[in-house]
């Protein structure tokens, strides 16, 4: 008969899940700014769906920066692989570039506002008009607020600070830009289905 004193249950100790706290931030960041556009998005339909809408076509250059924002997506995703293979020459470049496209963005999406004022479709007046500046402003906030992370990341670069070992703070640049870059696709879709 064995001595049932002699027989013990080892478990490994579970371990607990892990992220880096400047990440998970970041993560809750993106979670509240999807879900502020996803409640003004929702807030455009109940309001359309009332009626005294103003339907009108979207600029030109909102096209044109939807192409813009793409490619500076590209340019940023390359950043991100020139800093995982130690390559800071071109890590600097491919941020830079990300970050001219950034501008060139929010040029396009002023110049979009310039051509929606010729067209009679103002911020205040007809809220279909209200909704457009809303949302695409609040965007454009969102991606100066990602071209400044991007000038902090350029600054680092050149003090060679970032390496394939101290990737946290390029990796959150370069989800923020991605994320930033399909937010602005999604609501494009959005104001070409709905406008």
């Amino acid at each position: 008969m064995e001595n049932t004193a002699d027989l013990r249950i080892v478990e490994e100790p579970k371990r607990p899940l892990a992220m880096n706290p400047k990440k998970f931030g970041m993560w809750l960041l993106l979670v509240t700014v999807m879900m502020m556009f996803m409640s003004v998005t929702s807030a455009y339909i109940v309001r359309q769906a009332e009626g005294n809408w103003l339907y009108f076509e979207l600029p030109v250059s909102f096209y044109i920066s939807s192409v813009i924002i793409v490619v500076s997506s590209i340019f940023m995703q390359m950043a991100y692989g020139s800093a995982k293979q130690n390559e800071l020459g071109k890590v600097k470049k491919l941020i830079s570039f990300t970050a001219i496209l950034g501008l060139a963005f929010l040029v396009v999406q002023f110049i979009g506002w310039r051509q929606l004022v010729q067209a009679n479709v103002y911020l205040v007046g007809n809220p279909s008009g209200s909704f457009l500046y809303i949302i695409t402003g609040l965007h454009a906030l969102h991606l100066l607020s990602a071209i400044i992370f991007l000038l902090i990341m350029l600054a680092a670069a050149f003090k060679d600070k970032i390496s394939s070992g101290n990737m946290t703070k390029m990796e959150m640049c370069t989800t923020y830009w991605h994320f930033l870059g399909g937010l602005w696709l999604y609501l494009f879709v959005f104001l070409l289905l709905y406008r």
